[in-house]
């Protein structure tokens, strides 16, 4: 976490409960507080980072930017991958399948309303927006 300088990922609870750690792992948003690195060989993992190159990025981010979804910015990277995932896998997604489908991460901050609109915002566009 800390040598490569890929801080985004947190280890928060350590119980799978938060959300904060959220990952990509394979294509698939995990908790990455549930996996030992050595489980993930030759799998490929995805973390917020990588959303942002020079040339692009992520439909994602713009969206948190613009509805203003974070606060204190702690759990927002797991938030930022939790959406990414779900936009994904439900592009077309209603306000309300979004509400759901990102019931797994906590902001203590309660910048919900905000994450929502950024989450349907993006599912709304083509194949969520990836």
């Amino acid at each position: 976490r800390n040598d490569l300088n890929l801080t985004a990922c947190k280890d928060v609870c350590d119980r799978a409960v938060c959300g904060a750690c959220t990952v990509h792992i394979d294509g698939k948003p995990i908790y990455s507080c549930t996996r030992f690195a050595i489980e993930c060989v030759g799998q490929k993992i995805v973390t917020a980072e990588s959303l942002v190159t020079p040339a692009k990025t992520d439909p994602v981010i713009d969206a948190f930017v613009k509805h203003d979804g974070m606060q204190c910015g702690f759990c927002t990277p797991g938030f930022v991958m939790a959406v990414r995932g779900f936009c994904n896998s439900h592009p077309n997604a209603t306000v309300d399948d979004c509400r759901k489908g990102l019931g797994g991460n906590i902001c203590r901050c309660g910048t919900y309303d905000s994450v929502l609109k950024a989450a349907y915002e993006v599912a709304q566009t083509k194949k969520g927006g990836a």
